[in-house]
């Protein structure tokens, strides 16, 4: 009788994700309130650029972290780290204009914005559009994957 039960219970269990509501679309006080939060996120992830705070970088940064260079280099988590560490020139920290945040169910967040970016290279800055997408980890916002375009001069 109990093997029975088992089968036929099967079905269900196998349909479980499919029965599953979608997570809801934040409505618009909750969204600006996760706006808040990622505007604090942000903050702390500049600071531990500048401060090349180890720890909480790699904290930041999801395991499955990547960035897209200007120049279409890809970078891991364990690369944006090392670029963090030398004090190389990152959107993370830098001063940014025409921020937009759009926030999606999850909670995501997606937030693009112009900086400019020292070439160190050439000892040169440009403007940079950016975008940068966050996610919910399970001890708090974690910075999933970047990318960076540089603007024609």
């Amino acid at each position: 009788m109990l093997r029975r039960s088992l089968f036929a219970a099967l079905p269900l269990l196998a349909a479980g994700p499919a029965l599953a509501h979608p997570p809801r679309q934040p409505d618009n006080a909750e969204a600006q309130s996760i706006i808040e939060e990622i505007k604090t996120f942000r903050e702390k992830v500049a600071k531990a650029v500048t401060s090349k705070d180890f720890p909480t970088l790699r904290a930041i940064y999801a395991d499955t972290f990547s960035h897209t260079h200007g120049s279409g280099k890809l970078d891991n988590k364990d690369a944006r780290l090392v670029s963090a560490m030398a004090g190389e020139p990152m959107i993370e920290n830098a001063p940014a204009t025409e921020i937009s945040y759009r926030v999606f169910a999850g909670p995501t967040v997606i937030v693009t914005g112009k900086s400019p970016i020292l070439n160190v290279k050439e000892q040169k800055t440009y403007d940079f559009r950016w975008v940068a997408v966050y996610v919910t980890g399970r001890d708090g916002w974690l910075l999933a994957v970047s990318q960076a375009t540089r603007l024609p001069a």
